[in-house]
């Protein structure tokens, strides 16, 4: 089930201190038995790119993204190699990545229980032959991923629709980026701080002081939200609300198909309009869009 997803590999002595310089996350502190989130942005603090990365190897970390972001964002990331010793490829073809859900994770050998952004090597602690990430869950399903080269065994068990996965990222509460929304959020208008995806800590990085700058002075103003609806709805579609029909309030960052039925979508907007309420998609008089509880709990600006 690799289809929506590419691979980026960073190989080389310096790999982890390039990557740490270039996204949000902490790399240089990334251990053999950990996941990250992570987002790469544009000097004024717009997300481009969003990636889960790990280290199966110590002078080696893969890069999970959205496969139709991946050809730019390794274009741009390759600008600003200069001296450093790493080499990034695209690896897209030499990895297989497959989603794991429910009863999946357990048939496949892992802990159902395992906290988000944990890897799991299959067949040894320095494997690097089959990673396992552990996900946010979407409504109380778990949820990883199965990183491996391509050729290996798939992992046991049923394969999983494509459509139900999709819609289990939606329900997951986790942002990926793609085509149609690059450049329109800073990381926590997507809430990535509150799920990991920013480190505070850790030092420059492109964009690093418009993000600090929005989570410590008290000036955020949009969050991303669950909803559903009825009728169709697509990443990049304008959001309004109840009391203006001409200005939008905000944009749909992810939506997917529900199974059942219906449409369900993160959209990230002001948080003035989740109290205004009247939400629609596309348009003032577009399909109605039902806000649902986030899956996790959003953290406090500053």
């Amino acid at each position: 089930m690799s289809g929506p997803l590419g691979v980026i590999r960073a190989e080389g002595p310096d790999a982890a201190s390039f990557l740490h310089g270039q996204l949000t996350q902490d790399f240089s502190l990334l251990g053999n038995a950990d996941a990250r989130l992570a987002a790469l942005c544009t000097a004024k603090g717009r997300v481009i790119a969003s990636f889960i990365g790990i280290k199966p190897q110590p002078e080696l970390i893969l890069l999970v993204c959205s496969r139709d972001i991946l050809a730019a964002t390794l274009k741009r990331l390759s600008m600003y190699v200069l001296r450093a010793k790493v080499k990034l490829t695209d690896a897209t073809e030499q990895y297989a990545v497959y989603g794991l859900a429910g009863t999946a994770l357990p048939a496949n050998g892992l802990d159902a229980a395992a906290l988000p952004g944990k890897r799991t090597a299959v067949g040894g602690e320095v494997s690097d032959e089959v990673s396992v990430v552990s996900l946010y869950p979407a409504d109380g399903v778990p949820r990883a991923l199965w990183i491996a080269p391509a050729g290996l065994p798939a992992p046991v068990g049923p394969a999983l629709d494509l459509q139900l996965w999709q819609w289990s990222e939606v329900r997951s509460g986790i942002v990926t980026l793609t085509t149609p929304v690059i450049d329109a959020f800073v990381p926590q208008m997507i809430n990535y701080e509150s799920v990991g995806g920013v480190n505070f800590k850790k030092g420059c990085y492109p964009g690093q002081e418009v993000v600090a700058r929005s989570q410590f002075r008290g000036t955020l103003k949009r969050r991303t939200y669950l909803v559903q609806a009825d009728a169709p709805l697509a990443a990049g579609q304008e959001v309004f609300a109840a009391n203006d029909a001409e200005q939008p309030v905000g944009t749909v960052a992810q939506a997917a198909s529900a199974p059942g039925g219906g449409w369900a979508a993160l959209i990230s907007m002001q948080i003035s309009a989740l109290e205004a309420g009247g939400l629609r998609a596309g348009a003032a008089d577009g399909p109605v869009l039902q806000v649902e509880p986030l899956p996790y709990a959003l953290l406090e600006d500053i």
